[in-house]
């Protein structure tokens, strides 16, 4: 894939939460670890995230003994360590920003899902570039182009919500390492709902910065999603090609 060499500011650390067990996949193993195009999810996601460019370092944060990732044997230059994923996603990434080198505090940090292996490098330099001035950081999204509609608990409709201004997030999502380090924190002590990291820096009154991505940047939660995947990868390839 074709890349867009971003401004270079500090150094961007790559942080992958991958320590989930995919319920909603309905899968014998974790949705990480599905075979897809020859690889593994986690593995085309970690090979993008260490194409780019901008990218310098990639910590993983896999399930306490987990045998997966282990025999998985995923080894690489920029692969600086693996940790301990938490509880929820908030801990995971918490986690990572822990496994940071103390010297590291004021470097980028760049979180993507495991589970979004076609995310596009041309994307992620984007995002790097864009949010370098951005004292809020930032992160990938999509305009919302359907209607959007609000159901009741019989998933019947309510009512309309207008999509005006409305954005899918998406990862990566970056931010500087100790500025989501304490809105995650005061986020974890304040039992609020953290979905993603740039709502725990919204909670912080930060407002972080929208950059449109590509929309084949699709996150693998069900079956049908892994198919679509696959598809997109092979498309990638033969677009490059």
């Amino acid at each position: 894939m074709q890349s867009v060499v971003a401004k270079r500011t500090e150094p961007v650390w790559a942080l992958v939460p991958a320590g989930g067990h995919g319920v909603r996949m309905g899968a014998a193993l974790p949705k990480q670890y599905l075979p897809l195009g020859g690889k593994t999810i986690i593995e085309h996601t970690l090979l993008r995230l260490a194409a780019c460019p901008s990218v310098d370092h990639i910590i993983v944060g896999v399930a306490k003994g987990d045998e997966r990732w282990v025999k998985l044997n995923f080894v690489h230059d920029k692969l600086h360590s693996v940790t301990t994923a938490g509880a929820q996603r908030a801990d995971t990434v918490r986690n990572l920003l822990e496994a940071m080198p103390s010297d590291a505090k004021a470097h980028w940090a760049l979180v993507h899902d495991a589970v979004r292996p076609c995310v596009r490098i041309t994307d992620i330099e984007k995002l790097i570039a864009d949010v370098a001035a951005q004292t809020a950081g930032g992160l990938l999204a999509i305009p919302m182009h359907d209607t959007a509609k609000q159901a009741d608990n019989a998933q019947c409709v309510t009512h309309t919500i207008p999509r005006a201004g409305l954005w899918r997030a998406l990862t990566p999502q970056l931010f500087k390492a100790q500025q989501l380090a304490q809105a995650l924190d005061a986020a974890i002590d304040q039992g609020d709902e953290i979905t993603d990291e740039a709502s725990a820096i919204e909670a912080q009154g930060g407002a972080p910065l929208l950059v449109e991505g590509a929309a084949d940047n699709i996150k693998i939660t069900r079956q049908d999603d892994l198919t679509l995947a696959g598809l997109i990868l092979q498309a990638q390839q033969e677009t490059v090609a």
